[in-house]
């Protein structure tokens, strides 16, 4: 039995499928299944039930995954212990949404790679609820998220907040300066779709208010901005993009009450994941966080 046995059933185990794990170990599937057979070999147990669809645990497996994972972090620790000059390479895939992306996600990819030149980052942008997900699913190393995971396996580290405004196109406020619930029936909501962090804040807003009306969803925040600019409803948009639009004429931030609070964001990884590589991007997007960096605007 060896550790690169133990890692290939660990992550097998504990991954969406054997091809995300193999991918997340940079095997191939063939040798992945071969190091988890090997394994079985020397223990003389089936570890994994292949006669469905899907690979499912058998009892002894169940039984093997938490004593994998107490062993590969104690063999992270040692490799830890004996790194004179720390170092990351390979590869890190994580997630973060559009707003990150637009503003401090540069920020943060080269002050990663000024530190460790031989790390390669796969950035993937997408909407919190789906993020979670891929990190749950051993897809993503960690993920940049609006609020904090309610799932057991993902721990949560409050990295930074975003502050958001309400805004309008004056043509299609009609004098209007307050944000109401009579706005919100006579003016489409423009809006992130649900699962993104937004809609927290927005729920939040509307609590309580007999508020109903069209809702125009879309995934892109250069799109909200442009369709808010073009007059097709009232919506959010972050406080320094909002202020500066209403500096050139574009749009109106409109007064709220209450006023919107802030949407904190936190770094999420597995609690499993004990490798230096989580600890280390975690100091570096806490480092970089800035949500009112500029961006480029339609």
């Amino acid at each position: 039995m060896t550790l690169k046995q133990l890692e290939a059933f660990y992550w097998a185990a504990t991954c969406a499928s054997f091809a995300v794990a193999a991918e997340r170990l940079h095997l191939s599937v063939s040798s992945l299944s071969k190091r988890i057979t090997e394994l079985e070999e020397a223990l003389g147990q089936a570890l994994f039930d292949r006669s469905g669809h899907k690979a499912a645990l058998t009892d002894a497996g169940q039984r093997l995954v938490p004593q994998a994972r107490e062993l590969l972090a104690a063999a992270d620790r040692v490799r830890a212990s004996m790194t004179e000059t720390p170092g990351l390479r390979g590869r890190c895939r994580f997630g973060v949404g559009e707003l990150t992306a637009l503003t401090w996600l540069p920020r943060l990819i080269a002050g990663v790679r000024a530190a460790y030149p031989d790390l390669v980052l796969e950035p993937y942008v997408d909407i919190g609820q789906v993020l979670e997900q891929r990190v749950a699913d051993g897809e993503l190393d960690f993920a940049v998220i609006a609020g904090r995971s309610s799932r057991v396996n993902i721990a949560s580290t409050p990295i930074g907040q975003a502050r958001f405004a309400w805004v309008a196109s004056p043509s299609a406020l009609d004098g209007e300066t307050r944000m109401t619930a009579a706005l919100l029936a006579r003016l489409p909501l423009v809006t992130l779709p649900a699962g993104a962090g937004t809609s927290r804040i927005i729920d939040d807003w509307l609590a309580g208010r007999e508020a109903s009306g069209e809702r125009l969803c879309c995934n892109n925040w250069g799109a909200i901005a442009g369709l808010l600019i073009e007059g097709m409803g009232v919506g959010l948009l972050p406080s320094h993009w909002a202020e500066a639009l209403q500096a050139e004429g574009s749009l109106r931030v409109l007064l709220g009450e209450p006023a919107l609070a802030a949407l904190p964001y936190s770094f999420q990884y597995r609690r499993d994941d004990t490798r230096a590589l989580v600890a280390c991007l975690r100091d570096a997007v806490a480092a970089a966080v800035d949500f009112s960096a500029p961006c480029r605007l339609p």
